[in-house]
């Protein structure tokens, strides 16, 4: 696949301009359009909706169907969330940290500094309480969500010069979603959020020094390798970013309750399909960007070290100004204590002798 066959600039197109606010009725059959805040047919996270898209069309057997838009198509790529609560579209696609101005609590749903691996934020979500605490919070905005798929652990960057120690970060404009962009912040790096599409011509350009985007699946397909030759692993501000199809509720609760469980089902397939996908897919292009001449480095201790601090400094400041974040965060880091304490006893020995 070439990079231009899914690399599509955001457009920015008003809210207002998007006029679906009840489903399109044809043979007592649903066709909704479904934006997405990534490019559609970018690996991983675009096929993921197209993915999702297909199953629930084919296990209706099209009673419902999805029209999906890529970023930019139809809102902006940070606007999709906004279209869906506005009504203007039933249902959108990306993920939840891209609203987190609405509620910083919405970054524990796509992934925190530190945090869970995409098997662990599943496993929270379905056994531990955090889907109740999602829906609780999504509710306040007439909003239902659905965990669909995660990208696993992230790479830390891509950089144009080496960084070695923690000077070296200061002063640097760097792409960088989420909580790790306040993380970076306390750095000295001035972090900013370029939309999907734009992130290899700002990285390009000169309008960006370095650039977090994703691993080596998708930083491949969106050609970074071309700019810099230099990616640090692994991003422990990013250990999994999770996905999500949000519905208006309303048009939710208009679904018949078998269709809302097929989407329910749908939303769990791409889920295992994606990780799967990301984990065959993130190998394969590991390896063709080391025979490319890419140079894969970890962070130095000391970074990583800085790194954890700050977090847990930006964390602190979160929990003691917003009590959503504060109910999130109790039961998600009493999970991941025990999350942690089980991987190092039964996962991390396994992976250390394979």
């Amino acid at each position: 696949m070439q990079r231009r066959q899914f690399l599509t600039r955001s457009v920015a197109t008003g809210l207002g301009t998007t006029v679906m606010m009840k489903p399109v009725l044809a043979d007592d059959k649903l066709k909704w359009k479904l934006p997405t805040a990534f490019p559609k047919m970018a690996p991983g996270v675009g096929t993921n909706v197209t993915a999702f898209a297909e199953k629930v069309a084919a296990m209706s057997d099209g009673r419902l169907s999805f029209e999906v838009f890529g970023a930019g198509e139809l809102v902006p790529p940070f606007g999709v969330e906004d279209a869906v609560q506005a009504g203007n579209v039933p249902v959108g696609h990306g993920p939840t940290y891209y609203s987190a101005g609405k509620n910083p609590a919405l970054h524990w749903f796509t992934g925190v500094p530190f945090g869970m691996t995409s098997n662990e934020l599943a496993a929270w979500l379905k056994w531990g309480g955090g889907q109740a605490i999602w829906d609780e919070i999504y509710a306040q905005r007439k909003l239902k969500p659905l965990y669909c798929g995660n990208s696993n652990v992230q790479a830390g960057g891509w950089f144009k010069k080496r960084i070695d120690k923690l000077e070296d970060l200061k002063g640097l404009n760097m792409r960088i979603a989420g909580l790790g962009g306040e993380v970076m912040r306390k750095l000295g790096v001035n972090a900013v959020l370029t939309p999907p599409p734009e992130i290899f011509q700002a990285l390009q350009s000169g309008a960006i020094d370095a650039a977090e985007w994703v691993g080596p699946m998708l930083d491949q397909a969106f050609g970074l390798q071309k700019i810099s030759k230099i990616c640090y692993l692994s991003g422990f501000l990013e250990t999994g970013a999770g996905l999500a199809v949000v519905f208006n509720q309303e048009q939710w609760d208009k679904l018949p309750k078998d269709l809302q469980a097929i989407c329910e089902s749908a939303a769990l397939a791409v889920n295992t399909e994606t990780c799967a996908q990301f984990d065959y897919m993130n190998a394969q292009a590991l390896a063709k960007l080391k025979a490319d001449g890419v140079e894969f480095l970890q962070y130095s201790d000391e970074i990583i070290e800085a790194q954890r601090n700050a977090w847990n400094e930006v964390k602190a400041g979160l929990v003691a100004q917003n009590k959503d974040v504060a109910k999130v965060v109790e039961s998600y880091d009493a999970y991941l204590a025990q999350a942690r304490d089980y991987a190092t006893q039964m996962t991390a020995p396994v992976l250390a002798k394979r």
